[in-house]
């Protein structure tokens, strides 16, 4: 248990944090769960539009910070080379 008022106030803003970034990270995975369950239906035409809308979001998350810049890369590369897959 924090014993400072400064420990307190960190505290605080952890759990804060943690919720919001929770929040946005929950966000994410939905989007990419739209990607690969359009890719599973083998449409690339919706394949490729899910991924149009699923990429800003995923940048936008990375910026916050709740994703990680590199993860966020990985997973838009893994989808990109799933739908790329699908096209041929």
């Amino acid at each position: 248990m924090a014993n400072t008022k400064q420990a307190r106030k960190r505290a605080r803003q952890s759990e804060a944090r943690r919720v919001l970034k929770a929040g946005q990270r929950s966000m994410v995975r939905t989007y990419i769960k739209r990607v690969i369950k359009a890719i599973q239906t083998g449409d690339h035409g919706q394949a490729m539009a899910e991924f149009k809308t699923a990429q800003p979001v995923i940048d936008r998350i990375a910026d916050k910070d709740a994703l990680s810049k590199k993860k966020a890369a990985r997973i838009k590369s893994r989808l990109n080379k799933r739908i790329k897959a699908l096209a041929a």
